[in-house]
């Protein structure tokens, strides 16, 4: 062969070092690059190189001496008598992972052998001059090779004895695996001089035997080392043979691992490096294993294009050997197919009357709710296709948003399953990750369906006001495909990448306020009103189900523990003050630790010998003749009792106090957590006409202040209105404050105008705000009074606080539908659709100014 067929490596090649193992020319390995050399080598040469010659590089095993680590390599090439061999090698492929730290992954295919001359530089990554030792030469036939070598001589015979041990190892492989074939085929296609790193790089050898063949530079040589490796694996081989009887339909086969761990062959050209690798066969339990597998997809009932796809990735399964990443993926990926309920459903239960029956038995009072349930459980006695509604209960804390879905499923005979949704701000968590990523997981939807193992369960999707919004995605917008009847019967998480039908699944969502939840996803959803409870609900809530769940929860019994309602109602007016019922249960909760300790005490002491403190813990008088309860069995909790217990009353009825200035009103105000009272104050003082706002208004609130300002300065002549010295204007010659309390809430929204207005007129006027009026609207700079918001919530409010009379807009007055009746018997309702009728209401006596009979409020009572 010519001189000039031969190809030549660069003679400036960078050097790896790796402690890996070591490469042999015309194999390929995989090589971790984590030191900061080689973390330099790969970022300035492989990954910034354009050129073909840039991708090779120089590898050198850190395997001669484990003392001295691979960063100190170079300065060994320092000694002239130290001649370091290594394998120059083509970078096929550069991965990088930032898991569990930052670090690359090389495929680097041999080339050939070289010897390093002279260290060049040291950094960031060692470059030296190398000498090339093998020549890469284009393809040569085995012919070509034995004529170059000679017939005769010792070379030619080593090189005869090698090919003849390497055919009669390939023999004692099954001949019909492919792989077995096609490595056959190849030891009659390869050059001669190729064989020993070929086949040494594929038998089981150690390093130091490998890093032998490496050093040996002569072809005479090499073939030399490598003789005795392959006789010792076919020794091997024929022992493994003889003690080992194979099964019926494996009598020919071998398992091919056990002599080849991987075949890499050279190919015509510069680029050897196409590496081949013997399947592993199965055990009998993989065997197995897959073949439960396979039966378990066909009898899971998935549609049709679901099932195509489980038995491509199964198909994939069964040719891929269980040490790849990807089989466990594959694996989890066809079991979570396999477990999810494609065509698994519960029985609706239809029967309304029982349902009825427990939804009161499991709630009081929410009746617009259990009207809802009851008319889909008649539509479904009609219909039985029908999809499942997506309902969404809005209300304050703590009125049994939760509890009402669970029962809603105990209702239908479904199961339940809730997903939190507080928080939230990936969209994976919805629609689940794509199966490329690590760590892959379905979203919450699929799993729950996985969880509860039927595809009709009521998910209560919690909290859904709440969602957040980050880099990852809006969660919101993932779950416009969920909510959406139109679209959910072909839901596709990213995970499973095939439809999955949510139609039948019925959803609940639940949230505070619907003020933070996107107008696409609201929009999808059935939106039910859950208001808070009045106290007489509240009292019947307690004795029905928050006293007993407590007495239970710590161990006791009705024979051990009173409340009368009396105290039940104490605690509601006295001790909370909410829309729900979550305070009042804690309260309950700690009268029962406090009686819990009387009991395990033992405590004996009658009412005669008790201390003031201890008497609150009273007992029932005993029956003429002289049987009775226990001695101090039942303890009854009465007022004293609580007042020793629960300390001080948190809240008084404080509104006749705060209204004893003029300046001063009440308004009524609608938070997520259900409705408020809110006292505003106004005072004035000499100064040039500015008006002051505190108290963390927003900027609807500010506004509502100067209209309120604007409007009473227009009409100060008609309502008699003067400043402090006497003039028309009430701003000349004075500054103004006004003032909302709770100065660290926000508060923010126009339904305070007409609180403002009275706030102003009183202190302008000097007359007093009547102490049981309570009020809500907004206003305009004409003085129109128009409708709000929460009347509901906000009249509750007002009740809790005592307040008789409630001032709404005219035109809220059909919400007054939705009051109780008995609050509606206590109250008066004032609907106003101008100023002067809310002026006229909110004074005693009526206005000045307001003689024309026409602008009287419009007056409800006793509804």
């Amino acid at each position: 062969m010519s001189s000039n067929s031969g190809i030549q490596i660069p003679s400036r090649l960078p050097l790896l070092l790796t402690h890996e193992g070591v490469l042999l020319p015309g194999s390929t390995m995989r090589i971790s690059v984590e030191t900061a050399r080689n973390m330099h080598l790969v970022k300035n040469r492989l990954l910034k190189g354009t050129s073909l010659k840039s991708t090779i590089i120089g590898v050198i095993p850190n395997t001669r001496d484990p003392e001295y680590d691979t960063e100190d390599l170079p300065t060994l090439h320092r000694t002239p008598e130290t001649k370091f061999i290594g394998t120059a090698g083509l970078a096929v492929q550069v991965v990088g992972s930032n898991w569990p730290k930052p670090h690359y992954t090389l495929l680097i295919t041999g080339l050939c052998r070289f010897r390093v001359a002279q260290l060049l530089k040291e950094g960031p990554f060692p470059v030296a001059e190398v000498e090339q030792l093998d020549k890469l030469e284009q393809y040569t036939s085995p012919d070509e090779m034995s004529e170059a070598a000679g017939p005769d001589g010792e070379l030619g015979e080593l090189s005869q004895r090698f090919y003849q041990a390497a055919v009669q190892l390939v023999g004692m492989l099954d001949m019909s695996v492919p792989v077995v074939a096609k490595l056959r085929r190849l030891l009659d296609s390869l050059p001669r001089e190729t064989l020993p790193d070929v086949l040494a790089s594929m038998i089981h050898t150690s390093n130091k035997e490998k890093l032998q063949v490496l050093d040996a530079v002569s072809l005479e040589e090499r073939f030399k080392k490598t003789l005795p490796l392959l006789t010792r694996q076919i020794e091997g081989l024929k022992l493994l043979q003889k003690t080992r009887k194979p099964r019926l339909d494996d009598d020919k086969r071998v398992k091919a691992f056990a002599c080849f761990p991987a075949i890499t062959v050279r190919e015509r050209g510069v680029l050897p490096g196409r590496q081949f690798s013997l399947d592993e066969e199965g055990d009998d339990e993989d065997g197995d294993d897959t073949a439960v597998l396979e039966r378990k997809v066909k009898g899971a009932n998935m549609p049709e294009p679901a099932l195509r796809v489980c038995l491509k990735e199964l198909k994939r399964l069964k040719k891929m050997p269980q040490s790849m990443p990807e089989y466990a993926l594959t694996r989890n990926y066809l079991d979570l197919m396999v477990e999810l309920p494609w065509s698994k459903s519960t029985t609706d239960c239809l029967d309304i009357h029982a349902a009825r029956v427990l939804l009161d038995s499991d709630h009081y009072a929410m009746e617009k709710l259990k009207r809802r349930v009851l008319e889909y459980l008649a539509v479904r006695q009609l219909k039985s296709t029908l999809k499942g509604p997506i309902l969404c209960f809005v209300g304050p804390p703590g009125v049994g948003k939760t509890s009402v879905g669970r029962s809603i499923a105990r209702t239908l005979g479904r199961e339940f399953h809730r997903i939190a949704l507080g928080g939230v701000c990936d969209q994976s968590d919805i629609r689940g990750h794509r199966r490329t990523y690590v760590g892959s997981m379905p979203g919450r939807i699929i799993n729950g369906l996985k969880t509860v193992g039927v595809n009709n369960p009521v998910f209560l999707l919690d909290e859904v006001d709440k969602l957040g919004k980050s880099l990852q995605g809006d969660p919101a917008s993932a779950l416009l495909e969920v909510l959406d009847p139109e679209q959910n019967h072909s839901f596709t998480d990213h995970y499973l990448n095939v439809a999955f039908d949510l139609s039948q699944v019925l959803f609940i969502a639940t949230a505070n306020s619907t003020a933070t939840i996107p107008p696409a996803l609201l929009d999808r959803m059935e939106v039910l009103q859950v208001q808070g409870y009045t106290q007489e609900e509240k009292v019947e809530i307690a004795h029905r189900h928050l006293i007993p769940h407590q007495l239970e929860q710590h161990g006791l019994t009705p024979q051990q523990l009173q409340i009368p309602q009396d105290t039940t109602q104490d605690i509601i007016s006295k001790y909370t003050r909410e829309a729900g019922v979550r305070s009042l249960e804690r309260k309950i909760g700690a009268i029962c630790r406090a009686v819990a300790v009387k009991v395990a005490e033992g405590h004996n002491v009658t009412k005669s010998e008790a201390a003031p403190a201890e008497r609150s813990l009273t007992r029932p008088e005993p029956r003429e003749g002289g049987r009775g309860a226990p001695p101090d069995m039942p303890i009854v909790i009465d007022h004293i009792a609580l007042k020793d217990i629960l300390g001080p009353h948190v809240f008084e009825m404080e509104v006749s106090e705060r209204l004893t200035l003029p300046g001063v009103a009440v308004g009524l105000a609608w938070t997520p957590l259900g409705g408020e009272i809110m006292f505003v104050e106004a005072s004035r003082m000499e100064g040039e006409g500015q008006l002051t706002l505190t108290g963390q208004l927003g900027d609807v609130m500010k506004e509502s202040a100067h209209l309120a300002m604007s409007w009473l300065r227009s009409n100060a002549k008609t309502y008699q209105l003067t400043n402090l010295v006497g003039g028309s204007d009430p701003l000349e010659g004075t500054d103004i404050h006004l003032h909302f309390p709770a100065g660290a809430v926000t508060k923010d929204g126009p339904s305070a105008g007409v609180t403002m207005v009275t706030v102003l007129a009183s202190l302008f006027s000097g007359r007093l705000v009547r102490s049981d009026v309570a009020m809500t609207g907004e206003i305009t700079l004409r003085g129109l009074v128009l409708p709000v918001g929460g009347i509901k919530d906000k009249v509750l409010a007002a009740h809790r606080a005592g307040v008789k009379c409630v001032i709404i807009p005219k035109r809220n007055e059909k919400d007054l539908e939705e009051i109780p009746a008995n609050v509606r018997k206590e109250l008066d309702f004032v609907t106003a659709s101008n100023l002067d009728e809310v002026l006229n209401a909110a004074f005693d006596g009526g206005f000045p100014g307001m003689s024309n009979p026409l602008t009287l409020p419009h007056i409800v009572s006793k509804l």
